[in-house]
């Protein structure tokens, strides 16, 4: 079961500039085990980049990022996961890319077949097994991607819009899938535009506007009694940039 050594997270004054244009201004956040986060906002908030700077797929152009007060190695960046809205599959069949992945992290072999066919199974991918991922719907692969992920059994996961264009029953799967890897310990931070989504998940809200937190709060406030004006403008959707 993963455990929470990498939390809390602390980003501080974090900023990040691209094309003379700073997208991240100044952003503070704190999180900790447990409760799963959802990161909403307006289209240029910043989600999308908030969640590269957490993982370290991006330098930030100031502040600081702090998992359980050190900076993010490379080993703190295996033990987390992270799905991108259009995740690379290996051009092998469902079943060899979760055991590649397995296989490449050095889980032991003879646990390789098993966990790769746990996870095939818990996707709702078992027919789909020895098919090529290429050839999968759009669906079946993001399913797949989220299972190669959860797979490797990470104590942090970043989901970055992981049911967008999706039809309702894949993203019903994403949302189950996400919920067996809260229920495991893993802690979840989840970035959707989805309102009816993340009342379904979030137990904590972040919300961002222009780069930066404006609110952070429980759930049921936050969907409840937003504290700010901005966030009572998105959550009625009148809020423009």
């Amino acid at each position: 079961m993963p455990d929470s050594s990498l939390l809390p997270l602390d980003a501080k004054g974090l900023r990040f500039e691209a094309g003379g244009k700073r997208l991240i201004d100044g952003l503070d956040l704190h999180l900790e085990a447990g409760p799963r986060t959802v990161i909403l906002g307006p289209n240029g908030a910043g989600k999308s980049l908030l969640l590269r700077l957490l993982h370290g797929l991006l330098d930030p152009s100031g502040g600081s990022v702090c998992w359980a007060g050190r900076t993010l190695d490379r080993e703190g960046q295996r033990r987390q996961g992270m799905l991108l809205q259009r995740p690379v599959l290996l051009r092998r069949s469902a079943s060899a890319n979760l055991k590649y992945a397995l296989r490449a992290r050095g889980v032991p072999r003879s646990e390789v077949a098993e966990r790769a066919a746990l996870w095939l199974r818990r996707a709702g991918l078992n027919a789909v097994a020895k098919r090529p991922a290429r050839v999968l719907s759009g669906g079946e692969q993001q399913r797949l991607a989220l299972a190669r992920v959860l797979s490797l059994e990470p104590e942090v996961l970043l989901l970055d819009e992981p049911t967008a264009s999706l039809d309702p029953a894949s993203a019903r799967a994403i949302e189950t899938l996400v919920r067996i890897a809260d229920r495991a310990g893993t802690k979840i931070i989840l970035v959707t535009h989805d309102l009816a989504q993340a009342r379904r998940l979030a137990e904590e809200v972040v919300f961002l506007y222009r780069g930066r937190v404006v609110e952070q709060s429980p759930a049921d406030a936050f969907f409840g009694q937003p504290r700010s004006e901005q966030a009572r403008a998105y959550i009625e959707g009148r809020l423009d940039l």
